[in-house]
């Protein structure tokens, strides 16, 4: 974990014994900022994402992020460039380094295709969708299920490479429910940390007696956002057999475009 971080006049920041210098804001969300920085070694930029913890309970779901970045290093899964922890009138700060990409989200890309009229090609969304499933499929085979996937929570590269990011809301995907409360305890859960829009149905009246896995994730792929935010009717039909060692197979059965 980064143990050093000095806030400079110059407008830089030391993590883990490298500069940085801050070049201007990206996003503002509830409790946390997005800032466009530049490595002073290596001249590369990244974005670095500071979350407010405002208790004991807010540090640990940013440690939790910060792990899932650490656990995964795969093409479809945004990496880690470092990170560490400060302290500021009493409450934390998380500083998440991440890789820059450019492009910005997938939300992005589709507000600007419809926003000249257009939509994205069938061979083009069809490769944005394998890379999203390759990137889940990671996830659920160690164990893990994203929970809020959403077009804002990936990112595309300049060739279309899709990365799963914003991994705050990941934890283990089997989750066995048992009893009122527990089922209350991860509805409430769920409600916070799960968009709601984009929430598997299961989340929202969870059951006393269940249990959630990570299909949780295969229904965002189904609702098929992308489609309906540039105007497109695109059906997804997935098939979702769940194999020994927890691996997942997803087939699109049928494309259609009016």
């Amino acid at each position: 974990m980064g143990q050093t971080l000095c806030i400079c006049s110059r407008g830089s920041i030391t993590i883990d014994n490298k500069r940085y210098y801050f070049i201007q804001k990206l996003d503002e969300g509830g409790f946390s900022y997005v800032d466009l920085v530049e490595g002073v070694q290596d001249g590369r930029f990244y974005a670095l994402k500071r979350i407010l913890c405002h208790d004991r309970e807010g540090r640990q779901e940013a440690q939790t992020e910060v792990e899932m970045h650490r656990l995964f290093s795969h093409p479809n899964i945004l990496g880690l460039a470092g990170h560490t922890f400060i302290e500021r009138g009493g409450k934390s700060e998380a500083w998440i380094l991440l890789p820059y990409v450019q492009k910005g989200s997938l939300w992005s890309v589709l507000e600007k295709l419809r926003d000249k009229g257009s939509f994205m090609p069938e061979r083009r969304i069809l490769k944005v969708l394998q890379g999203i499933c390759s990137g889940l499929k990671a996830m659920h085979d160690r164990g893990y299920a994203h929970r809020d996937l959403k077009p804002t929570n990936v990112l595309l590269e300049e060739d279309d490479r899709p990365l799963l990011m914003d991994l705050g809301s990941m934890n283990r995907s089997r989750m066995e429910v048992k009893g009122t409360r527990e089922a209350m305890t991860v509805q409430d859960w769920a409600a916070q940390r799960c968009t709601i829009s984009y929430r598997a149905p299961e989340l929202f009246n969870v059951e006393s007696h269940c249990v959630i896995d990570d299909r949780t994730d295969i229904w965002v792929t189904h609702t098929s956002p992308c489609s309906q935010h540039v105007g497109l009717q695109l059906d997804w039909y997935l098939s979702v057999s769940i194999m020994p060692g927890n691996w997942i197979d997803l087939s699109i059965f049928h494309l259609a475009f009016s």
